[in-house]
């Protein structure tokens, strides 16, 4: 705020949506904002990142610096050109508009029948049910969001120095973006949500495989410090990815907010084997079993098909497997230290 300030001291009358420029979306959350693109915050990380590196060009001490992108995010409103870079109309239709055999799980159904009803928070954080068009529209304000983040990464990645770093690309969730005709996240562990980049610039050029397993992103810790070549911290659970990737992934989700289907405080822990997605929700009768191969899309529920049932006891075991895995054991007991 006060390198904005510093810079426009009238910004306060540019921030908003009560400040945003004319625009014709109905995308819930889509603000064209007045801020210029030079005083948007990605601009402000950009020029800080920079600044850092340059300040240290003539210094050969090893270093960490962590650069770190609020977008893409909602609201949608990426700045000046980047506003409407991309067109709705170019944007797919998410394949849950377009097919009439697909059955909605309790969560899903709810979330769409809170937006029927004029019962969605669609100022809010949490999930909520969007038409085609403002799927469509949401993708667009997005793809203009990641290229603002594209430049600025171009432009912290031509600093004096940062050429000699490993550098690595990730983000902490995914988004939905119209899949199931759903818009923001929530307990939903669809792909969309659970699944996120990661990409490793090695300037040794010495890089290990990364294709055809999971990571999770508490290895990343793990993984940077062993390409720094020290030792883990007691109590750090990740795997180094540098050794080689998991067969499976846990992942785990427990909020405070309601979930129209779940309940409140809903608790969803998933297996991620293979082709397989297993999701074991806390207080219901119903669970969820995808096919990834064969239903990309996670619209057939396997979970009650008899065809399936001895692949679902194998699934729980591993899952079962990976919970106990998970428990934290730090710090040790003293004669075990």
């Amino acid at each position: 705020r006060r390198w904005l300030l510093e810079r426009r001291p009238d910004a306060d009358s540019l921030l908003g949506a009560a400040n945003q420029l004319p625009h014709d979306y109905g995308c819930p959350q889509a603000v064209r904002t007045a801020l210029p693109p030079e005083l948007y915050p990605t601009a402000y990380i950009a020029e800080r990142a920079e600044a850092w590196l340059k300040a240290r060009e003539a210094s050969d001490r090893p270093f960490f610096l962590m650069v770190s992108f609020p977008d893409p995010h909602h609201p949608f409103n990426p700045p000046g050109h980047y506003w409407d870079l991309y067109a709705p109309d170019d944007m797919p239709v998410p394949e849950a508009f377009t097919r009439n055999d697909w059955t909605k799980p309790p969560h899903v159904a709810g979330i769409h029948a809170q937006r029927a009803e004029g019962r969605a928070a669609l100022k809010g954080m949490g999930t909520i049910g969007v038409s085609a068009r403002e799927a469509q529209e949401a993708q667009a304000l997005t793809c203009g969001m990641i290229a603002m983040v594209d430049d600025a990464v171009g432009r912290v990645r031509a600093a004096p120095g940062a050429g000699q770093a490993v550098q690595i690309f990730t983000s902490d969730h995914g988004d939905h973006l119209g899949d199931h005709g759903l818009m923001l996240k929530g307990a939903e562990q669809y792909e969309q949500i659970t699944r996120v980049p990661f990409l490793w610039a090695d300037p040794t050029g010495d890089l290990p495989s990364l294709e055809g397993g999971f990571g999770q992103t508490y290895d990343i810790g793990t993984t940077i410090l062993d390409r720094a070549r020290l030792a883990p911290a007691i109590g750090m659970q990740g795997r180094s990815l540098l050794s080689g990737l998991r067969d499976a992934a846990l992942i785990q989700y427990d909020h405070q907010k309601d979930n129209p289907g779940i309940g409140r405080g809903p608790r969803v822990h998933t297996l991620r084997h293979g082709q397989w997605r297993l999701s074991l929700i806390a207080g219901v009768d119903w669970a969820e079993l995808y096919d990834l191969d064969a239903d990309p899309g996670e619209f057939t529920n396997l979970w009650d098909d008899p065809a399936h049932q001895s692949l679902r006891a194998a699934l729980l075991e591993r899952l079962a497997r990976a919970e106990i895995d998970a428990v934290d054991r730090a710090p040790f007991p003293v004669a075990q230290a």
